[in-house]
C-alpha cells in the first residue's frame, strides 16, 4: 500500500489567522473559510494582488452582470473538476 498523499504540500493557515486579516461581512462570507481563501492566504506576497484582481473581475461594472460572472466561475470550476 502506498502512503497517503496529502491534499496540500504547504502549511495552510488556521481559520483564526485568516479571520484576523479578512474583513467581516464580505460578499463571500459564508460562515466558514473556503479552501481557495486558505490556499491564497498561504502566499502573503501574492494574496493582496490576487484579491485586487478578483475584486476587479467580479465587482467592477462591465458587460456581464454579477450573476453571469458567478455562473461563468461556477461552470469553469466544474469543467476543471475544481473543488473550490
Amino acid at each position: 500500500m502506498s502512503p497517503e498523499i496529502p491534499d496540500a504540500w504547504v502549511e495552510m493557515p488556521e481559520e483564526a489567522q485568516i479571520r484576523a486579516i479578512l474583513p467581516g461581512g464580505h460578499p463571500y462570507d459564508f460562515g466558514f473559510i473556503g479552501g481557495m481563501q486558505r490556499l491564497v492566504m498561504t502566499h502573503p506576497r501574492i494574496a493582496p494582488f490576487f484579491g485586487a484582481l478578483f475584486q476587479q473581475v467580479m465587482f467592477t461594472p462591465g458587460a456581464l452582470s454579477r450573476g453571469e460572472r458567478e455562473m461563468v466561475a461556477a461552470v469553469t470550476a466544474a469543467a476543471q473538476d475544481c473543488t473550490y
